[in-house]
């Protein structure tokens, strides 16, 4: 499989959306990659809704359990960075930790 020797160069890979439309555990075992990436529809409703606490919760064992680091999407305030730091995800993104930039150009002189 293609990823699997990008792997072997040192390329990452990223599942985005997990949760949402055709994602499911089952992809976890099979694709090789390195990250879930859980879908912000979860992680913005976190503090609102005890169910999508435990949904977000039981992703994160999941790919803990396959070895795989995991990303919360729509991190928009510090109540929400404070649980998903208690439930012990790895990374987040969001406009609470701070707004997307463009990527710097090269400019030729």
């Amino acid at each position: 499989m293609w990823i699997r020797r990008l792997r072997k160069l040192g390329c990452r890979f990223v599942l985005d959306d997990f949760g949402t439309g055709f994602s499911s555990f089952s992809y976890l075992r099979i694709l090789p990659v390195d990250y879930l990436k859980i879908d912000g529809s979860f992680v913005q409703n976190i503090e609102k809704e005890y169910s999508y606490r435990a949904l977000v919760q039981a992703m994160n064992a999941v790919a803990h359990t396959l070895g795989k680091k995991t990303v919360a999407e729509y991190v928009e305030n510090e109540n929400v960075l404070r649980i998903l730091d208690e439930l012990k995800i790895d990374y987040a993104q969001g406009f609470f930790l701070g707004k997307p930039l463009p990527e710097p150009m090269d400019i030729a002189i």
